[in-house]
């Protein structure tokens, strides 16, 4: 085995990194790219190795890890939700994720996924809507208007052909902000008065609300025939954003089921309330939307597929534009056996012609 592979460099991807990424991509590409990643995932769905998130909860917030794999790589994203960061100048999400070859273990990408969360969140949220909500959706309610708020904007605008955007946050400064963030964008864009005055004659309604608590942001009354729902903010025990009569009401679809019940807006239903994972809709094993006055519900919490999907690309993309440094994560010693070694100060090994990171991400993908 050569020394390359024995003793594997590890591609950085920093903040500053996916910055310039996505500037030199274009947002659109970023969204767009991340959301066909994570459609052909899905159509693999049975070649992963799946498991619902691990959960450390307080009373301020909640840190998880998330990890799957298939039998080439494995990745898990290590992400926080902490509603009262802004306080104190932090975002509310922060997060960074992996990618390890399976053969090995050996770790072979360390990437910032705050700003890739966004991107997938909103790639996510675009991709159910293609399938889910009416093919001539044009307008939507967007209710919570913090970080992630410009990206579902933009997602939908381009994967989905929203022209119209209804906004409602209860701070009047986070509907502001992102009024002046879509201007120039092609959307029509209102700041309403209440989430019942945005939410009406809207084809889709996209609930990304932060605040760690048992909402009922969307009653069954202020929901149309016809209304395709992406409810995003649910994504925690005691976390919700629909009264139950919402879902009662409608059919709903999840991204993995286990997870889903614990975490989203089922949670407040007895267990055999009825849903369908979204995967058996893109394979055609179920249906989707059966007629144009059904309300689909699409109760998204976020699942490690959707992360994996976003690294994966983010790694090609990376290599493409030549962005990244390469990180020593794994101490190398000339016997690997001698692990103690490398604190004697013995001779490492003979150093690897340095690969750049387009050329090294192209040899592990």
């Amino acid at each position: 085995m050569s020394h390359q592979n024995r003793y594997p460099k590890t591609v950085y991807l920093s903040a500053r990194d996916l910055i310039t990424l996505v500037q030199r991509m274009g947002l659109p590409a970023c969204i767009a790219g991340v959301a066909a990643r994570i459609e052909a995932d899905y159509l693999r769905w049975t070649e992963f190795d799946k498991t619902a998130r691990v959960a450390s909860h307080s009373e301020v917030g909640v840190i998880e890890l998330m990890p799957i794999a298939d039998a080439a790589q494995f990745a898990f994203k290590y992400v926080n939700g902490h509603p009262s960061n802004h306080r104190h100048g932090l975002p509310t999400v922060m997060a960074f994720g992996v990618l390890a070859d399976v053969e090995t273990g050996a770790p072979r990408l360390l990437s910032e996924l705050t700003l890739t969360t966004a991107v997938r969140t909103a790639a996510m949220s675009a991709l159910a809507a293609r399938v889910l909500a009416r093919p001539d959706s044009t307008r939507m309610a967007l209710i919570g208007n913090g970080a992630q708020s410009e990206f579902q904007a933009l997602a939908f605008r381009d994967l989905v052909g929203v022209r119209e955007v209804r906004l409602f946050d209860t701070d009047p400064a986070a509907s502001a902000k992102l009024v002046a963030n879509l201007v120039g964008q092609g959307l029509q864009v209102r700041v309403c008065t209440s989430t019942a005055d945005a939410v009406k004659g809207a084809d889709i309604v996209t609930t990304v609300t932060a605040d760690k608590t048992n909402a009922t942001i969307l009653m069954p009354g202020m929901i149309e025939p016809g209304m395709h729902v992406n409810a995003v903010g649910g994504d925690c025990p005691g976390k919700t954003e629909l009264h139950r009569g919402v879902l009662e009401a409608a059919s709903v679809f999840v991204e993995f089921e286990p997870q889903t019940r614990i975490e989203g807006d089922i949670q407040q239903m007895p267990a055999d309330f009825m849903v369908t994972e979204f995967w058996r809709v893109l394979s055609g094993q179920a249906p989707g939307r059966t007629d144009t006055a059904q309300v689909t519900v699409f109760d998204s919490v976020g699942f490690a597929l959707e992360d994996y999907s976003a690294l994966t690309f983010m790694r090609d993309a990376a290599a493409q534009l030549g962005i990244g440094e390469i990180v020593e994560l794994v101490p190398e010693a000339t016997d690997p056996k001698n692990l103690f070694g490398v604190l004697r100060g013995e001779p490492r090994p003979v150093a690897a012609p340095t690969v750049a990171p387009a050329q090294h991400a192209a040899q592990t993908a």
